[in-house]
């Protein structure tokens, strides 16, 4: 089992949603989301990650909130061959930090935003193919724009959380019986 936050979509998903929450993606949102997901604390000090690389990293986010709202396969799948075209390299095989085996496409003197798209975008290519389908979205309720990552089978994910999924099926219902009150 991978130590706690090496999961590589799942830190996609954090980072693209913090970004949208904070667009200048300050330090203090940025280190900690990081470090959550498995980052090591010598590379996330000033010094390893500068107001540049943030700046880039914050873009890079952006970038990718833009395929993961994208939950039309057809249209997903050309976007992650673009990113991959432009930021990945042949595949490797990686441990490092406590991390057990697994692959990276980025450039070994990669900076942290061609690391989090070639990244991102191979963990995303490697969702899709397993489900055969994108299992990501933007939340359908109204007001919420949270980018979700689905389990995989069954029904696909409309909402970010059951409490979306919830609010706006209440509210389609009060909807529907204001409605009908008003006709009789």
């Amino acid at each position: 089992m991978a130590p706690q936050g090496f999961q590589a979509a799942q830190r996609l998903i954090d980072l693209a949603n913090a970004v949208r929450a904070h667009p200048d993606l300050p330090r203090e949102v940025a280190v900690p989301l990081l470090a959550h997901h498995g980052e090591a604390p010598q590379d996330l000090t000033e010094a390893a990650l500068s107001d540049a690389d943030l700046v880039e990293l914050r873009d890079a986010a952006l970038e990718m909130a833009d395929v993961l709202a994208e939950s039309d396969t057809d249209r997903a799948a050309p976007a992650l061959n673009e990113i991959l075209a432009r930021h990945a390299t042949a595949p490797r095989l990686s441990r490092h930090d406590g991390h057990p085996w697994h692959l990276h496409v980025d450039r070994d003197q990669a900076g942290w935003a061609e690391w989090f798209l070639a990244a991102g975008a191979l963990a995303l290519a490697q969702v899709l193919t397993e489900h055969g389908r994108a299992t990501w979205g933007e939340c359908a309720a109204p007001d919420c724009r949270t980018l979700y990552l689905g389990a995989g089978p069954g029904s696909p994910r409309r909402y970010c959380s059951p409490t979306c999924a919830s609010r706006t099926r209440v509210a389609e219902h009060r909807r529907r019986r204001t409605v009908t009150s008003s006709d009789t």
